[in-house]
């Protein structure tokens, strides 16, 4: 057997919320919509990770989700310009990334982060 994907899975009832977060600001796609779950996605092959931690790193808390995206900048620009906190960072941490960790409209705390 092999594992071919992980999704994760959040409950609300409000969609909106999600399409703004996850779709405006972080700019995935929207590729499925049952009107009872909708998924967003984006086209990027990626390795298949489960993470388990006692912290997320420098004394942070764990993370529910990591996001890796391609310009830290821009991500943390577009979160600014949304309102959304900033949680932690921007941090060069010293295991090679620049991340922030924001909270989305469901109260997961999000790390995104770049690889330097």
């Amino acid at each position: 057997m092999k594992v071919k994907r992980i999704m994760s899975n959040t409950a609300t009832s409000d969609f909106d919320k999600a399409a703004a977060f996850y779709g405006e600001i972080l700019g995935l796609e929207l590729f499925m919509d049952h009107g009872w779950f909708r998924t967003y996605g984006s086209d990027e092959r990626m390795m298949v990770q489960v993470s388990f931690g006692t912290e997320g790193g420098s004394g942070t808390p764990v993370p529910d989700l990591s996001i890796e995206v391609d310009d830290i900048e821009t991500a943390l620009s577009r979160f600014e310009k949304a309102n959304v906190p900033i949680e932690y960072g921007p941090a060069s941490e010293p295991w090679g990334v620049r991340r922030f960790y924001v909270r989305d409209p469901f109260g997961k705390l999000i790390n995104i982060l770049q690889h330097e």
